[in-house]
């Protein structure tokens, strides 16, 4: 089974910068990224990245400001937050969805919030 643990989270002033990171206990052979779930919100789509291959996907609000990263060695992935807007605001998920076990885990959250 695959664990994952999300940290970076925080409190900051609009237009400012977080780097989220999650750590995973075992391998990752799939399609990493991050979701986020605000106040009132369903949880949707932020950003997503291939293991290997490193191909990447956007959500189209965040495009631009965001950027997912990967590390194998280190088994963790990153999520470079720049330019931060109140609507930022959210619980922010790691995700992993195994290619081999067709199977999705999830990691606790980490909160951030953007102050105006």
């Amino acid at each position: 089974q695959v664990q994952l643990v999300e940290s970076g989270g925080g409190l900051v002033q609009s237009g400012g910068s977080l780097r989220l990171s999650c750590a995973a206990s075992g391998r990752t052979v799939g399609t990493l990224g991050w979701y986020r779930q605000g106040p009132g919100k369903d949880r949707e789509f932020v950003a997503t990245i291939t293991w290997n291959g490193g191909t990447t996907s956007y959500a189209d609000s965040v495009k631009d400001r965001f950027t997912i990263s990967r590390d194998n060695a280190k088994n963790t992935i990153y999520l470079q937050k720049n330019s931060l807007k109140p609507e930022d605001t959210a619980m922010y998920y790691c995700n992993a969805a195994l290619w081999f076990s067709n199977t999705n885990y999830w990691g606790q959250g980490t909160q951030v919030t953007v102050s105006s």
